[in-house]
């Protein structure tokens, strides 16, 4: 046997033993560029812990002849999978993911598209897939969307996924976000989830500063026990089917269930995806006796318990908006 020889059995021995030290657990998340070497995705291996020495990694992928044509994208690898499984999977690209990130405060007529461009999948077939009844069956839901229940996160979909998988995805997350003691809260309460998921979903639209969650909470709670309209322009907004940045009188007009201007009590079902603190908001409302509020120009609230002391809360907002508009250039 030439000493040429030899000396590459012996590079191969000492790279598989070096493949027989790694080993950690879980999975990692890859980001491989366009046109990166094997050796810069080894470097982004190491980084991620799938892999302990870039270098022998490249070497070893070398000696297998498999260190060309890998393939860009983002990988989800765990980090116990063997070498030869992580070349197999960039050379084939296996275990791409997609990062689909969903907002708070998002509604279904953001998110469809948003996912579906995302995950490269018809947005009829996903807007479809969240009216899937089935799974309106087994949240108790009474409206014909999943609207407020894809839950607002980031999440790391497999290239190549489905629509209806996509969505039940979203909201097994809401699933396993809803705290079972949250159940308890619900019969003190006397709501129902469906109705505190929608009132968290108004929470979540009006909220600019965290901390004023709860009290705006317990506004619309106090006025939901008296029998108020909640007047919440967000609903508005819902009911008009687009955004405005305001609510004007003749948009309080529009003839919808879901326009709380003109029907007492909450909407028929959310008019968003509430997050887990807007959730939790609705369930735990401060204990203040506030039944309006106005917006400030710098986004938080000034909570008034009387109308007469509403409305001059109102004057003076509107009187610091004109200020503020004219001194614009």
């Amino acid at each position: 046997m030439s000493g040429a020889r030899v000396r590459r059995l012996v590079l191969a021995g000492s790279v598989v033993a070096v493949a027989a030290c790694d080993g950690g657990s879980g999975s990692a998340r890859v980001q491989v560029p366009s046109g990166a070497s094997l050796r810069q995705a080894a470097d982004s291996l190491k980084k991620a812990g799938v892999i302990r020495s870039a270098r022998a990694f490249s070497l070893y992928a070398k000696l297998a002849g498999r260190d060309r044509s890998i393939k860009a994208g983002t990988y989800l690898i765990d980090r116990g999978a063997s070498w030869r499984t992580v070349i197999d999977g960039l050379v084939a690209g296996r275990g791409i993911v997609f990062t689909v990130t969903i907002p708070e405060g998002w509604d279904l007529r953001t998110i469809v598209p948003s996912v579906a461009t995302t995950m490269k999948v018809p947005p009829e077939a996903l807007d479809s897939a969240s009216r899937d009844t089935a799974l309106l069956r087994r949240l108790g839901i009474p409206t014909p969307t999943l609207e407020g229940y894809l839950f607002p996160e980031t999440y790391l979909m497999p290239e190549g996924s489905a629509p209806l998988p996509i969505v039940r995805r979203l909201v097994n997350e809401f699933e396993r976000r809803w705290k079972p003691e949250w159940n308890e809260r619900l019969k003190v309460l006397g709501m129902t989830r469906h109705e505190v998921v929608t009132l968290a979903s108004i929470i979540e639209k009006e909220a600019r500063v965290a901390a004023e969650r709860p009290v705006i909470s317990a506004v619309y709670h106090n006025r939901l026990k008296r029998k108020m309209l909640l007047q919440a322009d967000p609903t508005v907004q819902y009911a008009l089917g687009r955004h405005t940045t305001r609510v004007l009188y003749r948009d309080l007009r529009v003839d919808s269930p879901y326009n709380t201007y003109r029907n007492v009590g909450l909407p028929p079902g959310p008019i968003a995806s509430p997050g887990s603190a807007s959730i939790e908001a609705a369930l735990f409302p401060a204990d203040v006796p506030f039944l309006y509020f106005v917006a400030h120009p710098d986004g938080h609230h000034e909570f008034r318990a009387t109308l007469r002391e509403h409305n001059e809360a109102v004057r003076r907002m509107r009187a610091l908006r004109n200020r503020s508009a004219s001194a614009r250039p």
